[in-house]
């Protein structure tokens, strides 16, 4: 057992609580165009910049869109696109089942790196995001994790010391970001893990 008092348990979205595959994308835009899906997973990775700046809310919706029509050589309107880029959700229910049970004792938190195309079209409309008392959506706070600002952000609003904060993320670096300020941190490895940890520290 970890001798720690925690307040906040802070979830990450993605791959955590709503695995996602980007496969789903590239098999239903390839229905258009033969090879256009692996076309755009190349010059999107090749760009990626340009999907953090999306992530960051430095790029206007409709600019990001347009783009991505272009990798898509434009077989697709706008609205397809987001249809489609945002139907690679599948909420995991045994994780879910789990935040009804912290938020007994905890403050639940998130924080994900997103954009408002995968809240509108994708998660944003899941009945558990309710269970949160806050959610920080990087489009919105204007950070991305690793970025120290995105978990001062969370302090700001918990209004607890950072050792009281526990991350929960399946990328090691961004568990590795929170640690350095001070939070303690798991890394996501899947249900039966997150549960051992969880209980390791007697949070569960």
């Amino acid at each position: 057992m970890i001798n720690r008092q925690y307040s906040a348990v802070v979830f990450d979205l993605g791959q955590v609580i709503v695995p996602f595959d980007y496969k789903y994308f590239v098999e239903r835009v390839n229905r258009h165009k033969a090879g256009i899906g692996e076309q755009f997973i190349n010059l999107y990775k090749q760009n990626y910049y340009i999907h953090r700046d999306f992530e960051k809310g430095l790029l206007p919706e409709k600019q990001f869109i347009n783009t991505m029509l272009g990798f898509l050589d434009n077989v697709i309107d706008g609205e397809t696109f987001c249809n489609y880029w945002s139907d690679i959700f599948s909420p995991d229910d045994k994780v879910i089942s789990l935040l009804s049970i912290l938020k007994e004792k905890y403050k639940l938190y998130l924080i994900s790196n997103t954009n408002s195309i995968h809240k509108k079209y994708g998660f944003g409309h899941y009945e558990f995001l309710n269970l949160f008392d806050h959610l920080f959506l990087s489009h919105e706070v204007g950070f991305i994790k690793p970025e120290k600002e995105i978990y001062n952000a969370v302090e700001k609003i918990s209004e607890f010391p950072p050792e009281e904060h526990i991350f929960i993320d399946d990328i090691l670096e961004y568990v590795n970001a929170a640690k350095v300020l001070g939070w303690d941190g798991i890394q996501f490895l899947g249900y039966d893990d997150l549960v051992k940890n969880l209980k390791m520290r007697d949070i569960l």
